[in-house]
């Protein structure tokens, strides 16, 4: 199973936040950093200093670690045109060594549109469709080729498919709870499917779906990497998990059952379960960057257990 540390830097953090975060990540052991893409925060807080670019961000950490994984969960199909992506994530895919991988979804967070001049689009799925089968065919079109793609929303012709980046394939994540739509695009086009936020029975029965679009279309259900994103909040005694509980606005026993959340052994036994319905990764979301300490904690007390 492995842990990877899983940011939302939108609702208050800067680059140095960050870069001391993924550092950490790096030095305790865990697998990836990963940050959410967002360019507003959400419910209570301030904010400050504002928001910062997650791919500004990514390029920075890919010159500033060694190891760790680097993506999204996930980038707003809305942001940026896929072409310039392609190029944006294979231009830090080689500054990293090509230890990139790609989050892509549709887009959700109207407000933060509104906030910053972003077109809204009411049709996005159909959008984000296009844009999976630009990047993916950007980057898998042999040096010398060209690439062309004709659709309802993005008209390529004749584009040089360049840089390519460092891996022979970024992994693209694929994530959500939609039933039809979201499984056939994954299926079609993840390395990897992300459940965020959800129970391990809906988590169970969502594998499932994927599994079967992957078959319907020729792949194997194996082919894809399983993964949950839950949020974390782990202390040695009651006194500790409570104290970091209040420090991110949420109750306990709310954080027991949506997220990982109580004694190590408890947070041990609760991804126990994921893995026994096949999640394969765990993104812990850390919402308190300050507190280096609850990594230290997590990598000695459960990342231990599990390897």
């Amino acid at each position: 199973m492995d842990l990877r540390i899983f940011t939302e830097p939108q609702q208050g953090a800067t680059y140095e936040t960050l870069l001391r975060v993924a550092k950490a990540t790096e030095d305790l052991g865990f697998d990836a950093f990963f940050r959410s893409d967002h360019y507003l925060k959400m419910g209570s807080g301030d904010g400050l200093p504002g928001p910062t670019d997650a791919w500004i961000t990514l390029a920075g950490l890919a010159r500033e670690t060694r190891r760790i994984r680097l993506g999204t969960l996930m980038t707003a199909g809305t942001f940026r045109l896929p072409g310039v992506l392609a190029i944006q994530v294979a231009q830090v895919d080689q500054m990293s060594g090509g230890r990139v991988e790609l989050g892509l979804g549709a887009g959700w967070f109207e407000e933060e549109h509104k906030a910053y001049g972003i077109p809204f689009p009411k049709e996005k799925f159909a959008r984000l469709e296009e844009q999976l089968a630009i990047v993916t065919g950007l980057w898998a079109t042999e040096a010398g080729q060209t690439f062309d793609f004709h659709g309802t929303h993005y008209d390529l012709t004749g584009s040089p498919a360049l840089p390519k980046p460092a891996q022979d394939r970024i992994p693209v994540l694929i994530g959500g709870h939609g039933a039809t739509r979201t499984p056939r695009l994954a299926g079609k086009y993840a390395d990897e499917f992300n459940m965020p936020f959800a129970s391990v029975e809906d988590s169970q029965r969502q594998f499932g779906r994927v599994r079967a679009a992957a078959e319907e279309i020729g792949r194997k259900g194996d082919d894809l990497v399983y993964s949950n994103a839950l949020v974390v909040c782990v202390g040695k005694d009651d006194q500790e998990v409570a104290r970091r509980a209040a420090a991110i606005g949420r109750e306990v026993e709310e954080l027991k059952v949506n997220g990982l959340a109580g004694s190590p052994a408890e947070v041990v036994e609760k991804i126990g379960r994921y893995r026994e319905i096949g999640s394969q990764r765990i993104y812990l979301q850390v919402l308190d960057l300050d507190d280096l300490d609850h990594l230290d904690l997590i990598s000695s007390q459960v990342q231990s257990q599990l390897s």
